[in-house]
């Protein structure tokens, strides 16, 4: 199981090894790599020395000065930003899709643009989103995307519609989210210094219907990668595009 995968297809391509199927639950686009400023869409098309710039004023929670700049950035370019972001998008997911084993069963992160996905998800890609699959005797369920955040990243939704897609699932033996239930210890990034959006709903089913286990990314650097709800364990899988490691779910 993996998520944030952010544009690493080399470690994807050997992520299911050994397994029966790979889960994936979301982020593939490197949209800006805050580790190293040089990888993903925004360098590339503006530079590492504004990749610098908007890092330091996002991590200052600056906002407003870096959609600023973001703004004077876009405009300067000789074609619109949409155009522009979609075509790079388009040549990581030509890799990132052609990496996934069959089977493969995955979900929308917050930075990914669904309407895409059927272009690059082959018959051996399962995509789901507030649905259910039978894996090996237990019930998986899929919720994909994040909440609205001033980020403002691609797939950003209502609290509402977000909630609709989780009571959609009904009762399940595993419950797989891009995003972690609203727990302060699973959505507190310890190097960004900031909570992440978590979900109410997804606390609330967790109460309600009290799922084996809970699996999730989102948080790169979370306070605490484990714990128990209820009766659920609460799993952060890792951030994939940093350790290139698989979490392995056995039973």
């Amino acid at each position: 199981m993996v998520s944030d995968v952010h544009g690493n297809a080399e470690d994807l391509a050997r992520a299911g090894d050994g397994a029966d199927a790979l889960i994936c639950l979301g982020d593939l686009v490197l949209f800006l790599d805050y580790h190293d400023h040089s990888r993903g869409i925004f360098p590339e098309l503006f530079g590492v020395g504004n990749a610098d710039l908007i890092v330091e004023l996002r991590t200052a929670r600056r906002f407003d000065e870096a959609r600023e700049l973001g703004r004077r950035l876009w405009a300067g370019l000789d074609t619109d930003r949409a155009t522009a972001i979609e075509a790079a998008v388009r040549k990581q997911y030509a890799a990132l899709f052609a990496a996934f084993p069959t089977p493969t069963y995955a979900t929308y992160g917050n930075v990914d643009m669904p309407e895409l996905w059927p272009e690059y998800a082959g018959p051996g890609t399962t995509v789901l989103d507030g649905q259910r699959v039978e894996l090996g005797g237990r019930v998986f369920g899929f919720v994909g995307g994040g909440l609205r955040t001033p980020m403002r990243t691609p797939y950003e939704i209502s609290d509402e519609e977000y909630a609709a897609k989780v009571e959609a699932l009904g009762e399940v033996d595993v419950l797989c989210s891009h995003i972690p239930p609203e727990v302060p210890e699973l959505t507190y990034d310890t190097v960004a210094r900031r909570f992440e959006r978590g979900s109410r709903a997804l606390l609330a089913a967790i109460h309600r219907t009290r799922p084996r286990y809970a699996l999730f990314g989102h948080v790169h650097q979370p306070l605490v990668r484990r714990m128990r709800v209820g009766a659920t364990e609460c799993v952060n899988v890792g951030h994939f595009a940093s350790t290139g490691r698989p979490w392995a779910l056995e039973w």
